[in-house]
């Protein structure tokens, strides 16, 4: 299908955020995966905000569709979208060859695509969950990258964007499965780096600390008294806090390269120290 909120604590708006005010965003191509929801779909917006064409992936596609409508038409820009769960390797190398033949290599891949499943134990871990999170968290990464990353090494540009986690950093109790993929991302991004030396390709991890979105909803299977437990005495990030951040980090000019940011809420100074207002 083709159709045609600022940061509340350190605003980074307008989106022209480097010193010689360019906007180097404007009439690029930028594929986003798990844009449905939450972080990728802000960026989705943000980036088209800024003139951007967009390739949205996610499973839920009548959402897709719909956002990916409202989209080009509030911001005049290209937008297509298809139904891809990027745990599914060949899915996402059909998809890939559909945007190669089109002509439709990425100047932005933005590797969002992940979840969190359980929290509990190791040793008391739930198997599904722990498939859930690896599967989407690093081989779903792993996949998209694999196959779009030569053909934007062939057409000599391109900025990789990995979503990790303040979870890639610091570990946290019963968070075990979750951190190790979130290190995993961590690992790649830097390997990635490592590969590419020599093109022009640059590759940059933004990892948010806790961002309000439907990330705690799955990770606690729909129990609403838990998500709202986890937030319950302080402002966490917003989808759009993390998407300005993205869209400063894919703004930079050609010979920089953000490596990595990490991005909390300022109530939040680590992985476990949160200050929370009382009630």
């Amino acid at each position: 299908m083709v159709a045609g909120g600022p940061l509340r604590h350190v605003s980074f708006r307008p989106i022209l955020f480097h010193r010689d005010s360019m906007n180097r965003i404007k009439d690029k191509l930028a594929l986003i995966t798990g844009a449905s929801s939450g972080i990728g779909l802000s960026c989705a917006r943000r980036l088209a905000a800024a003139g951007a064409n967009l390739v949205l992936w996610a499973r839920r596609l009548e959402r897709l569709e719909q956002a990916a409508l409202e989209i080009g038409k509030e911001h005049g820009v290209a937008v297509r979208a298809a139904e891809v769960d990027v745990r599914d390797r060949l899915a996402v190398d059909r998809a890939v060859e559909l945007l190669v033949k089109d002509g439709l290599v990425p100047d932005i891949l933005l590797n969002n695509a992940g979840l969190a499943a359980g929290l509990s134990k190791l040793h008391e871990g739930d198997h599904e969950d722990w498939d859930r999170m690896i599967d989407t968290n690093l081989k779903g990464l792993l996949h998209v990258s694999r196959a779009m990353i030569p053909h934007m090494v062939a057409a000599g540009r391109g900025h990789v964007v990995n979503i990790g986690s303040i979870a890639g950093h610091q570990v946290y109790p019963m968070g075990n499965v979750y951190n190790a993929s979130k290190f995993g991302v961590k690992a790649l991004t830097e390997g990635m780096n490592v590969d590419l030396a020599g093109t022009p390709l640059r590759v940059s991890s933004v990892d948010p600390g806790h961002v309000w979105t439907e990330f705690a909803t799955v990770r606690f299977h729909g129990d609403d008294s838990r998500v709202q437990a986890l937030y319950k005495g302080f402002r966490p990030l917003s989808p759009d806090d993390v998407a300005d951040v993205v869209a400063f980090v894919v703004n930079a000019p050609e010979h920089v390269n953000v490596f990595d940011v990490v991005v909390l809420p300022t109530a939040q100074r680590s992985v476990n120290v949160i200050h929370r207002e009382s009630a």
